[in-house]
């Protein structure tokens, strides 16, 4: 089996993760914030671990304002309907993923799409004049899941700081690929899931956050949090205020072994090491007939994310075919971002999504070479 689908989950995980996971569930047990026992005490030092790998991995200066959640999407979610309301303006980009336009969608604040060029890049020069006095929130995602290509975050975070807009990033495709820098890019929030390019569990992610940007949040939950029990208030302080319930603990414990890896390998060795294999698998796509690859051509401005349309074959019946008779797994279709796929001229027919991630190999790349030649040729 060759597993190129990396952008949906990274696999196989990190080494540790599984043992941490087990680790926790055997050895440990206990919730956080809810004891002064030993375990207890392990669980809260091991979270406020893993709030300090990210907020030092991302450059964010303060760990008490890295808010876990169950994943990406609720981060964005958290961002999205804690902050807006009916009437808000707000900008996105035209690659968007469900993730961050259903919210909107169901909020009903008005949206206006910042055009992307033919490559998939945000068209910054026409960001500006879309700009309106109720404009709320600049949200673009940093790396497309559908075409790889990464956004120039630093520039459009100029822009808003300029107008004193917040400006939200979707870091599900670029964390552990790029860097991703909260100050530099001047973020005022940024979400990110575990289980994609830092190599983490499902079912955990993060939201790192200014004060000012928590200062506007409204809470999505609220329950317990082992802290001012004594009060039926939601505690104003950081990370509790966004935290109530049991969160993920397996999770957590399994991508703070993740962290680790990653720290240890280094995000410019997992960079060199995709981006070698990038270029290989898409230097090798120019030489075949028959298909059309999408996203920036420069592969020092992508990640590992290839979008492939078959012009002679179902791209569905493609992606079938490349795990019925090569063992190669692939993700084709919309992947829940139909935007994307109308700016990049692939809708309705979407592309088989080939990904590669931290424990692809070269000779992986060979042979996925060969299966599209052998797919695109036969039609």
């Amino acid at each position: 089996m060759i597993y190129l689908d990396n952008a949906a989950t990274s696999w196989p995980k990190a080494p540790g993760v599984s043992d941490q996971m087990k680790y926790y569930l055997d050895s440990v047990g206990a919730s956080i914030n809810r004891g002064v026992y030993a375990p207890a005490q392990e669980v809260g030092l091991k979270t406020l671990t893993l709030r300090e790998q990210l907020a030092a991995f991302f450059h964010h200066p303060d760990p008490n304002h890295v808010i876990l959640t169950s994943g990406c999407t609720a981060a964005l979610n958290l961002a999205i309907k804690g902050l807006l309301h009916e009437g808000d303006h707000v900008l996105v980009s035209s690659l968007e993923h469900n993730a961050v336009m259903r919210p909107l969608v169901q909020l009903g604040v008005a949206i206006d799409r910042v055009p992307c060029d033919a490559e998939g890049f945000l068209r910054c020069d026409l960001l500006e004049p879309l700009l309106r006095p109720n404009t709320k929130l600049v949200l673009i995602n940093h790396a497309s899941n559908v075409c790889g290509t990464v956004q120039e975050a630093e520039a459009v975070g100029r822009l808003c700081k300029l107008h004193g807009i917040p400006l939200l990033l979707d870091g599900a495709q670029s964390a552990g690929h790029v860097e991703v820098d909260f100050e530099v890019f001047g973020l005022s929030a940024l979400a990110v899931p575990a289980h994609k390019g830092l190599l983490g569990p499902q079912g955990v992610g993060a939201l790192l956050v200014t004060p000012d940007f928590a200062g506007r949040l409204n809470p999505l939950l609220a329950g317990g949090t082992g802290s001012v029990s004594d009060s039926e208030e939601i505690p104003p302080y950081m990370p509790d205020r966004f935290e109530p319930g049991t969160p993920n603990l397996p999770g957590i414990f399994g991508w703070s072994a993740a962290m680790d890896y990653v720290n240890q390998v280094g995000l410019a060795a997992l960079r060199r090491h995709e981006t070698a294999l990038t270029e290989r698998f898409l230097n090798g796509l120019e030489q075949i007939g028959h298909i059309r690859v999408v996203g920036a051509k420069d592969v020092s401005r992508r990640v590992g994310v290839i979008g492939v349309d078959f012009e002679r074959i179902d791209n569905a019946e493609a992606s079938d075919r490349l795990e019925q008779d090569f063992g190669i797994l692939t993700r084709c279709g919309m992947h829940c971002a139909p935007a994307a796929h109308k700016a990049l001229g692939t809708f309705p027919q979407g592309v088989v999504r080939f990904s590669v991630g931290a424990f692809t190999a070269e000779t992986e790349i060979n042979t996925a070479l060969h299966a599209v030649r052998v797919l695109a040729e036969e039609g």
